[in-house]
């Protein structure tokens, strides 16, 4: 299967995406076609040897068509710019036309006299050229869309000799729809803000030390880049020489500078404070964390939230009844019942202005949009508009422990060698914890690398023992042989199932839980060794968010692999209401399967890998410190950019304010609709005012979407940056 992609300039309404879903539905070889109505994308899934059919189709529209490696970079940025200074010169000559065709009737009382006709016509000229033509288009392709409704109701109005009303109406729909591109674009403008956020060119240092501008494109992974005072870093990497303070808000959303000194990651994006310093390229450009966000973000515009299907599916079937009620209504009363033509076919244009839903339609899409940008520039990256409606039903949220409530550096507290059964032999502690550590080296677990940095504490003499036959047991811990002997290193179940955790081993782990540690058991194959304690800082951002989401109604669970008497200890401290430890991947899946069935709505928070089963069944899956983490961006529901659990109840109430506004937009277009439906069959309503009160709703719905560029949490704590 093949992709074509093709920039639309001409697409700024769901009008413009049924008209090419009517003129390609008709062409063999095409699968599927994906909109993104916000960039003016169109994505064609087909079988096609090529895509020229596609592009002549699309072409015959008069949209603007053209392939998108085709589309100049400056117009790709500039968010399709499609209203030119002269289409702009024209409108406001067209409304002055029309509205000298409503003064010159009204001051005569004569509609149509030829003074009237000809400003009328200059006006239609002018200003109504597009919408015909589109009007047109949607006739040749049988789309009942609102510009062929208006279509119908300028040439009606014509026809029974209303030309004033035909100019009014024709200048009025124009500049609605110039108002609302323009408007749409600053939807646009939001992500087009992150595309301008990494500068074009880099200075990097060549093969014989000398230091040179080149464009940030051509810069390759491993090279050597230079960053001064004030400047935007170009790519990801990490510092080799100097330090600085750099502002991560553009990545991160955090609002106070972060400090960078050798072995520290930097971000494309990100500006540096003060000091220079130089980076080893990790990323290039086009692989970037911020280049990975855009991405994600662009992708998620693309996708239909659930309130955006349903409303696609309404006005499928709301649109052609209201316009068979229209027809009805201009012929039923004149043929039946004797009445006069003209009134009620005038009531029947009336209704067909009313008929369109693109209120309805385009208030959704523009919402969603805007509050995805405002949660990227918060440092919430969400993968979705479901995700993003999603937020504001949960009733609960699961989080993960170690990495999650806590900072996920833990460190070594307590080595306790426990009496031996041979009493001939007495271990030291560093022995034990030498054995310990090389044990645990090949693991990636927190608690493993906090054994090992005890052992080594940076010291090039404090070597690893060789293991041999290494093996990672899931849920418990590892095994392997170091100098010909089999040795366990693991928690509690692993000591119980090994059948060498007595009374002595019991007490010791009981205390040193009850003080909230994880505790680790080194055992050969016949007894116990020693017990180690690891304790991890809690965030302090932990207690905070967990109080945000209890005041907003929602439930908190920790779902650990940590023993269950640390990890009620841990809960205590941070205030969740449930904490449940010793669990393995597959419990903790038991676990949310047991919460969806008791709230029906339930988030997780953790790493986004070795939480996945739990993530994937989750509500929405939220992946914890993503930033310059590939597999958490690409994977995850809602990625926290920054180690801050409050970015969570931030993300529910940005979803419930999205979840508002959509209510209001979609109740205000209904509303709308129904008093013009009213006031259209007791004759009351003109054209003209159908037309304002139609596409003036469509403005309306579309600045109140918008709103949510400007979301600010209210309950977010000093120091956490908001859009």
């Amino acid at each position: 299967m093949k992709q074509s992609q093709f920039t639309i300039t001409g697409m700024d309404c769901p009008t413009e995406e049924q008209i090419i879903r009517n003129r390609l539905k008709n062409i063999a070889g095409i699968e599927s076609l994906d909109f993104n109505l916000m960039q003016r994308e169109l994505s064609v899934s087909h079988s096609l040897d090529d895509d020229r059919d596609i592009l002549s189709a699309l072409e015959t529209l008069g949209l603007g068509a053209q392939r998108k490696s085709e589309t100049p970079a400056d117009s790709a940025e500039s968010g399709h710019q499609s209203i030119t200074l002269a289409a702009k010169i024209a409108m406001g000559l067209a409304g002055v036309a029309a509205i000298g065709a409503e003064g010159v009737a009204y001051a005569t009382g004569q509609d149509n006299s030829w003074p009237v006709i000809g400003l009328a016509l200059l006006s239609l000229a002018l200003g109504g050229r597009q919408t015909l033509f589109k009007g047109f288009i949607a006739l040749k392709t049988f789309t009942l869309n609102i510009n062929f409704l208006m279509s119908i109701a300028i040439i009606g109005a014509v026809f029974i000799g209303k030309w004033p009303e035909a100019a009014m109406v024709t200048w009025l729909f124009g500049l609605a729809e110039m108002i609302e591109a323009f408007s749409l674009d600053r939807a646009r403008n939001a992500i087009r803000g992150l595309m301008e956020m990494t500068p074009e060119t880099a200075s990097v240092q060549d093969a014989s030390g000398v230091w040179q501008d080149v464009p940030a494109q051509s810069v390759k992974i491993g090279q050597t880049v230079r960053v001064r005072p004030g400047e935007r870093i170009p790519l990801d990497g990490v510092v080799v020489s100097g330090q600085s303070s750099v502002n991560q808000a553009p990545i991160t959303g955090e609002s106070l500078p972060v400090e960078k000194q050798n072995g520290d990651s930097v971000f494309a994006g990100s500006i540096n404070e003060r000091g220079s310093f130089e980076f080893r390229v990790s990323a290039e450009a086009s692989n970037t964390t911020l280049a990975r966000i855009i991405r994600s973000v662009q992708e998620a515009q693309a996708q239909r939230a659930p309130t955006q299907r349903f409303i696609d599916n309404f006005a499928r079937y709301y649109t052609p009844i209201v316009v068979v009620f229209a027809f009805l209504l201009a012929v039923v009363p004149p043929l039946f019942f004797g009445a006069e033509f003209s009134p009620w076919l005038y009531k029947a244009l009336v209704m067909l202005v009313i008929a369109c839903p693109c209120a309805l339609v385009i208030s959704t899409p523009v919402t969603v949009v805007s509050g995805l940008a405002a949660a990227a520039k918060a440092g919430v990256l969400v993968k979705g508009g479901v995700h993003l409606e999603n937020g504001r039903r949960l009733k609960a949220v699961a989080l993960d422990k170690t990495g999650t409530l806590t900072l996920g550096k833990p460190t070594v507290t307590d080595i306790l060698a426990l009496p031996r059964v041979d009493e001939t032999f007495v271990w030291e502690k560093d022995a034990l914890l030498q054995l310990a550590a090389s044990l645990d080296a090949p693991s990636e677990h927190p608690v493993a690398s906090a054994i090992v940095a005890a052992w080594t504490n940076g010291e090039a003499n404090r070597p690893i023992l060789p293991v041999e036959d290494f093996e990672s047991i899931t849920g418990r811990g590892v095994k392997g042989r170091i100098g010909g002997k089999l040795y366990f290193i693991g928690n509690h179940r692993l000591t119980e199932e090994n059948g060498v955790c007595g009374p002595h081993v019991e007490s010791e782990l009981q205390r040193l839980e009850n003080e909230a540690k994880t505790v680790v058991v080194l055992t050969s194959e016949t007894e116990a060794l020693a017990v180690l304690g690891v304790a991890d800082t809690l965030r302090e951002t932990s207690i905070e968010a967990i109080r945000e989401l209890h005041a907003l109604g929602v439930q908190s669970v920790m779902l650990t692999g940590d023993n269950s008497t640390t990890a009620r200890a841990i809960a205590q401290k941070v205030g969740i209401d449930d904490a449940r430890g010793d669990l393995l991947p597959d419990d903790k899946l038991r676990a949310m399967d047991e919460l969806l069935q008791k709230h029906g709505a339930v988030g997780m928070v953790g790493d986004g890998i070795n939480d996945a089963p739990a993530l994937a069944k989750a509500t929405v899956g939220f992946a914890m410190g993503a930033a310059g983490t590939d597999t958490a961006i690409e994977t995850a529901d809602v990625a926290l950019m920054q180690d801050d659990l409050r970015m969570l109840p931030l993300f529910i109430r940005l979803s419930r304010q999205t979840g508002q506004i959509l209510a209001q937009n979609i109740a205000f277009s209904i509303g709308v609709k129904a008093v013009f439906f009213a006031l259209a069959l007791a004759g009351h309503a003109t054209l003209w005012m159908a037309v304002f009160a139609d596409l003036g709703a469509s403005l309306l719905v579309v600045f109140n979407g918008l709103r949510l560029l400007r979301f600010h949490n209210p309950a977010a704590p000093q120091g956490v940056s908001h859009p």
